[in-house]
């Protein structure tokens, strides 16, 4: 069982473990393919919440997200990029080549961190045709795209309903409750974002791990990452490192924020296989090791 007092000994064995296994490379290569995924991505995002919730509001949300991470600029950037998209007619055959083209792009941030998580936990691919492989892991990647768009879904339907709420309740009751509303808000989306990485955990290496093993990790990252989400907030606003880049500064910044968010995520899953080894595979082991009763 899980004591308190040996999680000092688990954060250093996963740091090391994460620093040997180059995890600045694997996040480059997490950032080089998130600008090809990008507009893609937003796209499918886009019109899966975006038909049920209103598409200008669900860019709007999600641009003003993006404004807080990475600046107004790059927010901007990203706007621009999805402006009149779907606009011209085309043929039957062009609208299913631009469909599967979107699909395939929009998957290849999930089958890279795919690949990465089956090096960190030596997982082996379910089939062994490469082919039927690769298509596998498309599906499963574009899976986390429609995860991605429920859990953004319900996040703006709580925080529409939180803010209605809040303006009618701040006439009958005190600040503090409007404040503890606001960190009910928050607490909401730090839950959404660890089914998020709990799920990323558990399904996206190629040998699917049991909730017990992901479960801990998962909470690490998700506080880690929402950490790391305003400390890098705060650096780029103040540092602005893209400045300097001129035209390309808001692509820049996306890869920069993109690569510093992987390196948690690595960490995270380090931490994730070091908790599944000392307590979920090592009682399991012992386990198997005693004599049956008679």
């Amino acid at each position: 069982m899980f004591k308190i007092k040996n999680a000092i000994s688990l954060i250093v064995k996963a740091a090391k473990a994460w620093y040997n296994s180059n995890p600045f490379q694997f996040s480059a290569i997490i950032a080089y393919y998130a600008i090809l995924s990008l507009p893609a991505l937003m796209i499918i995002i886009f019109n899966i919440v975006g038909a049920i919730w209103g598409r200008k509001i669900v860019q709007g949300e999600i641009l003003d997200e993006i404004s807080a991470a990475v600046g107004s600029e790059t927010a901007e950037s990203i706007r621009m990029m999805l402006v009149d998209q779907g606009s011209e007619t085309t043929s039957v055959f062009a609208t299913i080549v631009g469909i599967g083209t979107l699909i395939y792009g929009s998957t290849g941030v999930f089958f890279q961190l795919q690949e990465a998580f089956d090096k960190i936990w030596e997982s082996k691919q379910t089939y062994a045709n490469g082919f039927l492989a690769l298509i596998y892991s498309r599906l499963k990647s574009f899976g986390f795209i429609l995860i991605i768009g429920f859990l953004l879904l319900i996040s703006f339907v709580m925080t529409s309903l939180l803010n209605t709420f809040s303006k009618r309740l701040h006439s009958l009751f005190p600040d503090n409750f409007i404040d503890f509303l606001y960190i009910f808000d928050i607490i909401i989306s730090l839950g959404f974002i660890y089914l998020l990485f709990a799920a990323m955990f558990k399904y996206l290496p190629s040998n699917t791990l049991s909730w017990r093993s992901v479960r801990v990790g998962a909470a690490l990252t998700s506080i880690l990452f929402v950490i790391g989400k305003y400390l890098l907030g705060i650096y780029f606003s103040t540092m602005q490192p893209g400045s300097t880049y001129g035209a390309a500064g808001s692509i820049i910044l996306i890869m920069l924020w993109v690569s510093y968010s992987s390196l948690i995520l690595f960490y995270g899953a380090h931490f994730t296989k070091v908790y599944s080894d000392k307590y979920v595979l090592n009682v399991k082991n012992q386990a198997l090791k005693k004599p049956p009763k008679k």
